[in-house]
C-alpha cells in the first residue's frame, strides 16, 4: 500500500471555508459518507471524537490527522481538507491547522493494522516541509494528490 493507492480525488476538497476543528471533521466526514468510505456518520463522528479525546491529531506545520477507528468504515480511505486560513487545534507546535487529512479505518484486526501502516505513510510525507507547503498552497485537488503522491 502506498499514499497514491488511498488518496482519491473525489475525497479531497480544496478552500473548505471552516472556523473550527468540529466544522472541519464534520465536512470531511460528509465527503468520506458522499463517496461510500463510511456508511454511518454519526458512529463514525463519535468514534473520531473518542480518539480525539486522547490525545492531539494537530501534528504541526499546520497539519492534522484526525483519526480512530470505526465499525461505520466500509473500505479504507481519507477525505483531505485544505483551509485558506488557520483554525483553532490542539497541536504539537501551539499553531493553528490549515491542513485536515481525516482517516478512515474500519475496527477489526485488519484495520488497525492498515490504521498504523496508513498513519506511518502519511507521517513520512508530511515531516516533509515541501510537500505540505505544496499541498497547503495546492489549488485544487489534483494538486494536492500531486504533492502527496510525487
Amino acid at each position: 500500500m502506498e499514499v497514491k493507492d488511498i488518496v482519491d480525488i473525489n475525497s479531497i476538497k480544496t478552500n473548505i471555508n471552516v472556523n473550527s476543528k468540529e466544522e472541519a471533521i464534520q465536512e470531511l466526514a460528509e465527503v468520506l459518507l458522499q463517496n461510500e468510505y463510511i456508511t454511518d456518520i454519526n458512529a463514525f463522528l463519535k468514534d473520531i471524537y473518542a480518539r480525539e479525546a486522547v490525545g492531539q491529531t494537530g501534528i504541526g506545520n499546520y497539519i492534522a490527522i484526525p483519526h480512530g477507528n470505526s465499525h461505520s468504515v466500509k473500505k479504507i480511505g481519507v477525505a483531505i481538507g485544505i483551509t485558506q486560513k488557520e483554525i483553532p487545534w490542539e497541536t504539537l507546535d501551539g499553531k493553528g491547522v490549515k491542513g485536515i487529512i481525516l482517516f478512515a479505518v474500519g475496527k477489526d484486526n485488519d484495520g488497525a493494522q492498515q490504521h498504523l501502516k496508513l498513519l506511518s505513510l502519511f507521517a513520512r510525507k508530511l515531516g516533509n516541509d515541501e510537500i505540505v507547503e505544496k499541498m497547503l498552497q495546492s489549488k485544487n485537488a489534483e494538486d494536492v494528490k500531486d504533492a502527496l503522491c510525487n
